[in-house]
């Protein structure tokens, strides 16, 4: 096997360097943006699975959530107000189980 620059040396495939189409795509453009109002599929239960084989019915242990942070990314001024709004979901949970349990008494 020859290396990577004697075949991009060679006449027939010296354009394929310089030729955009072949390029590798840029890591920021990678994945695609995801605004505010598609930002409950990374952590609601119904976008979840959990998946025991592969398509070849090999073991695996991953889920979709996976799949999903691997293809899609928030857009940079969502992704601030996620993290805020999941730390404010967090806190009215706790008060409504604090509520529930003094109401019960």
């Amino acid at each position: 096997m020859s290396s990577q620059e004697e075949i991009l040396s060679d006449g027939r495939f010296s354009c394929v360097a310089r030729d955009p189409r072949f390029w590798e795509m840029p890591e920021k453009e990678r994945k695609v943006k995801i605004d505010k109002r598609f930002r409950a599929m990374f952590h609601d239960k119904k976008f979840k699975l959990r998946y025991t084989v592969d398509k070849r019915g090999r073991p695996v242990n991953y889920t979709s959530a996976e799949n999903l942070r691997k293809f899609y990314a928030l857009s940079e001024s969502d992704s601030d107000l996620s993290e805020s709004d999941s730390k404010e979901l967090t806190v009215k949970k706790k008060k409504k189980k604090k509520g529930k349990g003094e109401a019960d008494s």
